[in-house]
């Protein structure tokens, strides 16, 4: 029996200052993962990435590396929320980016949520390296089903890896681990209490604590939020829905970032 196709992406990027102004300085894309460009009104470079597959499933594997050369400002994020649909077998769909921030320069990873579908298997990783002077705000958000059409994921497979590294020293590392009956796990008092939306979010910078008790204060109810080493600033929200981890997350992001969202997330 012939297997179905895989979809393969990779996009290379890298944002550079020339006449003190960030640019686009390298780029390399093919296969199923594309890079935009929009115009923006800020000083960072914005880059968006779409799969142009329509989303993943077994086998599937997209690998994004950024890169932010000295000085340089880049913004990262999705034309869409990425689905991970009901894997046909093993292997899992696989998604690896890399984020390299040089001295003196700033990445904001801001994807749009990844949605999971029932009997989906997705394993991920994020890996950042920071300059001693770098500073990343990275955010995840994740949903596990479409709870307004009525949409439940009782079986799947979810692996979530983080790391953060500040001058070649890793500062943080974080896995997440899910599968068999998912809806089940989310439902314990200890793990989810009925969540089906969660949001990891990390600032790494030297305002980190500067953002700590505004942070809690917009937290309050949905998640937490704390100082884990200098410099690291992590939260985690929960929310029964999509809808609701928005409320709470947006205002986070626009207090991290001292911005407005990406353009896309309100279309």
């Amino acid at each position: 029996m012939s297997q179905p196709p895989r979809a393969r992406g990779e996009v290379v990027v890298s944002a550079k200052v020339a006449g003190g102004v960030t640019r686009l300085g390298d780029l390399r894309q093919q296969g199923s993962l594309k890079a935009l460009f929009p115009r923006g009104a800020g000083p960072a470079l914005d880059v968006v990435t779409l799969n142009t597959a329509g989303g993943l499933t077994s086998g599937d594997a997209m690998r994004l590396t950024a890169t932010a050369r000295a000085g340089a400002q880049m913004r990262l994020t999705t034309q869409a929320a990425e689905r991970a649909y009901r894997a046909a077998g093993d292997p899992p769909a696989r998604v690896e980016s890399r984020l390299v921030a040089e001295d003196g320069a700033r990445i904001d990873w801001l994807p749009q949520e990844t949605i999971l579908f029932d009997g989906a298997r997705l394993e991920r990783k994020l890996v950042m390296d920071l300059a001693p002077t770098a500073t990343a705000l990275l955010v995840e958000p994740l949903l596990f089903g479409r709870l307004a059409r009525g949409e439940q994921v009782r079986e799947g497979r979810l692996l979530d890896r983080w790391e953060v590294r500040r001058d070649g020293r890793l500062v943080f590392a974080d896995a997440l681990r899910l599968g068999g009956d998912m809806a089940a796990t989310l439902d314990r008092p200890g793990v989810g209490g009925g969540a089906r939306a969660v949001a990891s979010v990390l600032f790494a910078g030297a305002a980190a604590e500067a953002h700590l008790d505004a942070a809690r204060a917009l937290l309050a109810g949905s998640g937490g939020a704390s100082l884990i080493a200098e410099g690291v600033l992590f939260a985690r929200l929960m929310a029964p829905d999509g809808y609701a981890l928005r409320a709470a997350l947006v205002p986070l992001i626009c207090r991290l970032t001292g911005a407005a969202l990406p353009k896309v997330w309100t279309l």
